[in-house]
């Protein structure tokens, strides 16, 4: 549940900052100029901490113990942050503006008859999405499986085994007379 979760989640954040989430026009010379600005230029917010939110789904199942507590809490801030962020960005107003003081040739022009799209509601629904997930394994990660550890090492030395060795191979029989035995007796 937590899994695809976090990753419809991811999803739906990423999918919905490349969205149109409002527009405008600009009063300019020749009259009305329409603009229009996706998520990612009203801010890069949700759709960067989505990513974080996507590593942190996959480290959840990578590391074990605190480790997973902390990769938990990290994958619930990220969801919130998007929830944040995406709702901060429905009344923003400032990459439209820049599109018009642009547009205008003033850098003092603004932007009118501002609307916003759903989509920023999509976004904060996808980092909703992310925060459960996050919370599903603040509480249920401990019960969760790990990775394997066969190929981790539990710090004794590892006790090395030495190949058999062939008396009748040339270097041999050369250790052997640096050895000071006689390879050609028996």
């Amino acid at each position: 549940m937590a899994l695809t979760s976090g990753a419809l989640g991811a999803a739906v954040a990423l999918l919905s900052t490349r969205q149109r989430w409002s527009e405008g026009t600009a009063t300019v010379a020749g009259g009305a100029f329409p603009l229009t600005a996706k998520g990612s230029d009203v801010t890069g917010v949700p759709a960067a901490l989505a990513i974080v939110g996507l590593a942190a789904l996959v480290a959840v199942f990578a590391v074990r113990k605190s480790g997973r507590l902390l990769v938990s809490v990290l994958l619930a801030l990220s969801g919130a942050g998007t929830v944040a962020a995406a709702l901060l960005g429905v009344s923003d107003s400032s990459a439209l503006d820049e599109q018009a003081a642009k547009a205008a040739g003033d850098t003092s022009a603004t932007v009118d008859a501002l609307s916003h799209t759903a989509w920023p509601y999509v976004a904060a629904v996808g980092g909703a999405l992310i925060l459960l997930a996050g919370l599903l394994a603040i509480r249920y990660g401990r019960l969760w499986p790990a990775m394997s550890g066969r190929y981790e090492r539990n710090g004794a030395p590892r006790v090395r085994r030495k190949a058999p060795v062939d008396p009748d191979r040339p270097e041999e029989i050369w250790k052997a007379l640096d050895r000071g035995e006689d390879p050609t007796g028996a």
